[in-house]
């Protein structure tokens, strides 16, 4: 397994949050966690990220541990993040958002990382001395998710790329992460919208209150008369 996080627990303070949490990501696999808003699924991104300190459990990568590691520390160990709603830099230009995701592994830079994001987001091409407020929506998600692929990750973390956006751009998107996903990236999808993340994902991973309440294929998950009832309106 290329992640393997056993038992997590983790929270904010003396709130928690997450309750042995196990999840594993296989190489090449695209496995989605979905619930309700608060079921903890944000927060069990940035405990694998460093990001929030786990409280117990174990988070490995390709068989190292990196429970405790800081977020910088995580991202040497090659795994990017797009948190929820992006987080771009505003008032920096595409160009230099996009340098940022470089800095842990600067070489990428001079090996041929920008360009691979020209090819994927051909329209961040046209904007790189556009500041990154300007952009528009779509193209902000869009900017984000190549900021992390910068860094050449073998695991990317995607935190809601639909939240906010219109249906046409939500297709966009997810027509970048597919291309992503044909190219060999593993990732590790947080989503809202239940629909695109099952239709995408290889297996799926049920958080509610803090807790796993179901796993398996994505199409299985899909058939489940609890997701159906609960995520689907069916």
């Amino acid at each position: 397994m290329l992640l393997n996080v056993q038992d997590l627990s983790a929270g904010y303070g003396k709130v928690p949050v997450l309750h042995s949490i196990s999840v594993n990501v296989a190489e090449h696999e695209t496995v989605a966690i979905i619930g309700p808003n608060g079921a903890g699924k944000s927060t069990l991104l940035k405990t694998i990220m460093g990001l929030v300190r786990a409280s117990s459990g174990q988070v490995e990568l390709n068989g190292k541990v990196i429970t405790g590691l800081t977020a910088d520390l995580v991202v040497r160990e090659r795994v990017a993040l797009m948190p929820e709603g992006g987080r771009i830099f505003p008032n920096m230009t595409v160009m230099d958002n996009l340098r940022m995701g470089a800095y842990s592994c600067r070489e990428n830079l001079k090996n041929g990382a920008l360009e691979e994001m020209y090819e994927l987001f051909p329209i961040l091409k046209q904007r790189l001395n556009q500041y990154a407020r300007t952009l528009s929506g779509g193209e902000r998600q869009m900017l984000a998710i190549a900021r992390g692929l910068v860094s050449r990750p073998k695991l990317l973390m995607l935190d809601e790329p639909s939240l906010g956006l219109a249906p046409k751009l939500v297709d966009e998107i997810y027509s970048k992460i597919r291309l992503l996903i044909e190219r060999g990236m593993t990732v590790l999808l947080v989503e809202q919208n239940i629909r695109y993340a099952l239709e995408i994902a290889n297996r799926a991973y049920v958080l509610e209150n803090g807790r796993k309440v179901m796993e398996g294929l994505a199409e299985e998950i899909s058939r489940s008369e609890h997701v159906k009832k609960h995520y689907l309106g069916l």
